[in-house]
Formats: structure tokens, C-alpha cells, sequence
């Protein structure tokens, strides 16, 4: 048999590991495990029937044929909306680009942009996949530690150090996902202040989570905060996590005139154009009723402050109260070093995970999957019932160590 011989690019990136972690929850259930899944950052909840109503209108009405490669005018127009009213973003159409997911938008800016050599300012703990992305595309990344003492946010002297001539990007993601602590418009600026003096450093800016809001200061873009940094900024967003559409594939972006392009000519020789009737949908919820994104929103909110609480009462460990998104991060440090009950030493936060999903059934993710241990996630998308029987067996495990 002829080897297929795969190229660096695949060979050198990893298989998300967010993914592996379901997947294997997955695994375990169908083989019967009683397995209390916390790994998927994915709403339980379903897409709104007056969405749903869209898209079944728009297949009757014939809209089920290609759409421009940046997306069809009645999407861009909802967008530019959007970020106007809500963020204080204007921007004019030729300037958003819509693609299959925020994923896809992330992974085509840094395609048109990093090449050998290149470097990409990350701040951990991180989303799995922006290392993994940058390396794909030839670049390095410069992995960043924010500690708890930061609340796990960039600051304007660690930015300033990491900064090089080679560097090309800085990512910033707020609310952020592993631990949903979001930006300030004063922390903001401050990173404006640095990135002023760097002309070079463009800034990728994933605010996915922006709408799941619990923070008591406003939601901010850098762009809001520094509009002088507009034309090196793509502030990237979608429908999946507010709207519950993520199998709907509907991500966006505003940005430089010269990368909007660059993106949509990559995307014209890749997937051509996203769904007509996913755009119909998707337009349809950001110029819609918002009141099913208050109340689900609303949900989240009592979910994470009941959880927050539940863990930060069990021994060992401690928890950051998140501003937004659907994510815990806690602080697993006191269990290491610590002994299982068949007499395996907990040595880091994966050994942690792993005793917890053997002794307990409780599935979550290392914390070196995000860059900064000894820590692990859980999501909070899921019922409140599950989050419960998850902290009590997570306690119970804890408990068991000694």
C-alpha cells in the first residue's frame, strides 16, 4: 500500500482537545458509564422558533442557492447594525466578511496573514485552537501567562515584553473562554497605550461570548475603547453561543478593507459561501426579538453564580468569578500532591481530570489544554440538576484524597 504522506501543517497541530474530551464522555456513555458531562461549551438550549421560522421560509421562498462570498447584503446590513448600536463600532459593509463559524473567520485572518517566522501574542490560559491555528499557518506562537493575580488577563507590561519585530498578532478574547473574565474599557485602553506604539501588531479580537454578560461594567471592544486601532483590529463574533445556533455554522467579522478581502478571497477557492439559509437565520436573530437571548442569558447567570459557589466550597480548591460566557476555571493546586484511594499521586491538573472522570464519572478539561495549570474547566451549559450531581461528586472525590 502507497503511504500518504500528510504535510507539516497537519502533522504538527493537535486534535482540539475540548473535542477529545467530549468525545470521550461520549464513548463512555454509550459503553453504559454513569458520566456527568461538563466538557461541551455548546447551549442546551435550542434555537428560537422564530428563527427556525426564518430559515423554513427562506428554503420555501427558493433561498437555497449560493450568496456572495462575503454574505448576503440582509446579513452585512444586520452586522454592521449590531456592532453600531451595541458596541459603538461603525464600520461599512465592504469591511465585514460572514464564513462558516467564527472558527473559520479566526483561521482565514491568520491564513492571509502569518507566514515563517511570524510570531502571534497569546495570552493563556487560551482557547485550545488559536495555538493549533497559528502554527498551521507557519507562524509561532508566544504563549503569554496571566495568573489568577491578573484574573488571567493580559497586562499592558506583559504585552509591552512580549512584543517583538516579528510579531504580527495579539489575541484578545473577551469574555473568554476557559475562564469568562472579560476586558474592562480602562483595561482596554491601557492595552491600547502599548499597541499605539507598535504599529506592526494587529489585533484579533474574539468576543464570541459577548452577549452571555454578567459583568457589572459595560461590554467594550478594544475598537470601542481606541478607534484608532480600527484599522489593524478584526473583531470577530457569530450567532452560535447567544442564539444556540451553533450547528447553523454563522461567524463574522469587521475589519481592515485589505484583510476583509484577503479573507473572502481565501474563502472563494475554499468553501465558496456560507448557507444561504443559515444567513437568513442568522440575520434574522441579530435584528430580532433579543428577549430569548435575556432569558437564556439570565439562566446562565444563576447556573454559574450557584455552581461558582458550590465549588469554591469544597476543599482545595477555588474559583475566579467569571463576567460572561458559560465556563468555570477553577484553581485545582490543592490537590496536588495529593494521594487516590488506590494510591496513584495526583501530579498535575490532567491527572486530576482523569481521576475524576475514573473514580467519580465527572468529565471536564485539563488545564494544560489552555496553557495554565494546575487548573481544569467545566461548563455551565447544561441543566442545573447535572451541575449539581457534578459538584457533589466532585467534593466526594476530593474528599477521597489524601
Amino acid at each position: 500500500m502507497t503511504e500518504v504522506k500528510l504535510a507539516r501543517r497537519v502533522t504538527d497541530i493537535r486534535i482540539s482537545p475540548s473535542t477529545a474530551a467530549a468525545q470521550k464522555a461520549r464513548d463512555l456513555k454509550a459503553e453504559g458509564r454513569d458520566i456527568v458531562d461538563l466538557t461541551v461549551g455548546e447551549p442546551d438550549f435550542d434555537t428560537p422558533d422564530a428563527i427556525k421560522q426564518v430559515a423554513i421560509d427562506a428554503i420555501h421562498a427558493g433561498d437555497t442557492k449560493y450568496t456572495p462570498v462575503n454574505g448576503t447584503i440582509a446579513l452585512r446590513k444586520a452586522i454592521q447594525h449590531d456592532y453600531a448600536t451595541r458596541l459603538g463600532i461603525e464600520t461599512s459593509l465592504d469591511r465585514i466578511c460572514v464564513g462558516g463559524g467564527g472558527k473559520q473567520v479566526l483561521f482565514l485572518a491568520l491564513t492571509a496573514t502569518v507566514e515563517a517566522g511570524d510570531e502571534v501574542i497569546i495570552p493563556a490560559p487560551y482557547w485550545v485552537s488559536y495555538p493549533d491555528m497559528v502554527v498551521a499557518n507557519g507562524g509561532t506562537p508566544v504563549i503569554v501567562q496571566c495568573d489568577e493575580a491578573a484574573r488571567f488577563k493580559l497586562t499592558p507590561d506583559a504585552l509591552e515584553a512580549a512584543i517583538t519585530p516579528a510579531t504580527r498578532w495579539v489575541v484578545l478574547n473577551s469574555p473568554s473562554n476557559p475562564t469568562g473574565v472579560a476586558y474592562t474599557g480602562d483595561e482596554l485602553r491601557a492595552l491600547g497605550a502599548v499597541l499605539m506604539r507598535h504599529p506592526q501588531v494587529l489585533v484579533l479580537c474574539d468576543e464570541i461570548y459577548d452577549r452571555i454578560w454578567y459583568a457589572d461594567f459595560e461590554v467594550q471592544s478594544i475598537v470601542s475603547a481606541v478607534p484608532e486601532l480600527a484599522d489593524r483590529a478584526l473583531v470577530v463574533n457569530g450567532v452560535s453561543k447567544s442564539y444556540a445556533m451553533t450547528g447553523w455554522r454563522i461567524g463574522y467579522a469587521a475589519g481592515p478593507k485589505v484583510l476583509i478581502d484577503a479573507i473572502n478571497k481565501l474563502q472563494s477557492q475554499s468553501s465558496s459561501c456560507p448557507s444561504s439559509i443559515s444567513q437568513a437565520a442568522a440575520a434574522a436573530a441579530l435584528t430580532g426579538d433579543q428577549s430569548s437571548v435575556e432569558a437564556t442569558v439570565d439562566v446562565y447567570r444563576d447556573r454559574c453564580e450557584k455552581t461558582w459557589e458550590k465549588l469554591n466550597a469544597i476543599e482545595g480548591l477555588s474559583c475566579l468569578k467569571p463576567d460572561g460566557a458559560f465556563y468555570l476555571y477553577p484553581n485545582c493546586a490543592g490537590m496536588i500532591g495529593k494521594t487516590t484511594p488506590d494510591g496513584k499521586k495526583i501530579e498535575t491538573d490532567l491527572d486530576f481530570v482523569i481521576y475524576l472522570l475514573e473514580s467519580v464519572g465527572v468529565a471536564s478539561i485539563h488545564g494544560g489544554a489552555y496553557g495554565l495549570e494546575p487548573h481544569f474547566r467545566i461548563s455551565t451549559a447544561t441543566s442545573m440538576d447535572v451541575l449539581e450531581d457534578g459538584c457533589a461528586r466532585i467534593e466526594k472525590a476530593c474528599r477521597a484524597l489524601t
